[in-house]
């Protein structure tokens, strides 16, 4: 009996949980084009096992590298010798990996002691859910939850819909379709239950409800980020087979029908930018361009992302500006200021290929081009000391300001009807 339910964990991968033990994140510095191609070509050497944080494609951004320990003599190496500057930005991954997990534990226990929900804690997909529910009983009047579909492997997803009166103008806001980046999730779930209090006790938020519905996506990728819990914290695809291959999932922000398999985008199945088959391939993005195209009056649409401390806005499959770049940029610029006030936090503002480099098949090119005119991207916090691991003390500090930024881009889009 024991060695069936052994067996049984295995199959359900309780038991095959990826380490990360003496792994490093390298934070790399190339000043030249030069040594961008010299990152690529390090990119390349598959058996390396490399995992690419942010990719190398600007000078003037940091590139971010995972090493597996028995690689990183090779990789420290290779960028002595092409004379590339780096830095150790986390010594052993797995030991912040099992803080933040520890952490994570205690605070459950808290929770279930005190009969509360922490929003200033990492949570699971099941507990992400419940607060979803909580949220929605609390606030019924306003607030709604409706499942526009279903992820690869079954999981329901669930839209938070606020709304006042009916045949409304929407306005669209997910986080989470990068599974490890944990601080989106949180940051939307907390944003939820703002947004939702806030309505008859701030005039600006109950103005907006008063005009535009607000679609609300905490998970986008439940697959993913259920796996980054229970299997792989690094993980950040979707957890679909690939016909043909070994390796799992897609990259769900490379399968947008913009510019879809172009520049930024890979084509091995093996890799975390795999823009897999066909556009909208992933059934959680399909779910969602269905939903956009079959509402018919999104007005504007926002992603939370993480990290680096960006807001962007089209495009990323072309280096050419969009069509209202000047009113975007203002927007943006406005946003980022509102969002700086309330710490300090500064964030770097412009278009996706300008900003940070090519990527294609992303969902706010795709929103743009079929006539979503406010279509922005947010990268929180922070810009590399702790990357997707940013400690739980951090969420509501970036949940508090990213309000504040998206509040104005809200305002906005309430005072500009198109």
């Amino acid at each position: 009996m024991k060695i069936i339910l052994l067996l049984t964990a295995l199959v359900a991968g309780v038991l095959s949980e990826e380490t990360f033990i003496g792994h490093q994140v390298l934070r790399i510095k190339a000043n030249s084009h030069e040594q961008i191609g010299q990152l690529e070509v390090l990119q390349s050497l598959s058996h390396l096992e490399l995992d690419f944080w942010s990719e190398p494609a600007n000078p003037k951004m940091p590139v971010d590298i995972r090493v597996p320990f028995e690689n990183l003599m090779s990789v420290k190496v290779y960028l002595e010798s092409n004379n590339i500057e780096y830095s150790v930005m986390i010594e052993d991954l797995q030991k912040s990996i099992d803080k933040e997990r520890e952490e994570m534990e205690s605070n459950r226990r808290k929770e279930r002691n005190a009969g509360t929900f922490n929003y200033g804690s990492y949570h699971t997909l099941d507990d992400i859910y419940k607060a979803i529910d909580f949220i929605v009983t609390d606030f019924k009047s306003i607030v709604s939850r409706q499942q526009i579909g279903t992820s690869y492997e079954g999981r329901p997803l669930y839209v938070l819909k606020f709304s006042t009166g009916a045949n409304r103008p929407g306005i669209w806001i997910d986080a989470g379709i990068h599974s490890r980046e944990w601080v989106t999730q949180a940051t939307a779930l907390w944003t939820a239950q703002k947004l939702a209090f806030d309505y008859g006790n701030d005039a600006s938020v109950t103005s907006l409800l008063n005009s535009y519905d607000v679609f609300l996506l905490v998970v986008t990728n439940p697959d993913g980020y259920a796996f980054s819990h229970s299997s792989n914290r690094m993980w950040r695809k979707t957890r679909s087979v690939n016909s043909g291959s070994k390796c799992i999932g897609v990259d769900p922000n490379r399968n947008w029908n913009a510019g879809f398999g172009g520049p930024g985008a890979s084509t091995d199945p093996c890799s975390d930018s795999y823009h897999g088959p066909r556009a909208e391939s992933e059934v959680e993005v399909k779910a969602v361009a269905d939903f956009i195209r079959s509402h018919g009056k999104i007005k504007g649409f926002i992603s939370i992302h993480s990290y680096s401390q960006l807001l962007l806005f089209p495009y990323g499959y072309k280096c050419t500006n969009p069509a209202h770049f000047t009113e975007l940029n203002t927007v943006g610029k406005a946003a980022a200021s509102a969002l700086t006030s309330l710490y300090g936090t500064q964030y770097t503002v412009g278009t996706i290929c300008s900003t940070i480099y090519q990527a294609s098949g992303g969902s706010i090119d795709w929103t743009y081009d079929i006539g979503i005119k406010y279509s922005f991207a947010f990268e929180l916090r922070d810009t590399g000391r702790y990357g997707f691991l940013l400690p739980a003390t951090q969420i509501l500090p970036t949940a508090q300001e990213t309000w504040l930024g998206l509040k104005k881009i809200l305002e906005h889009i309430r005072d500009n009807p198109y």
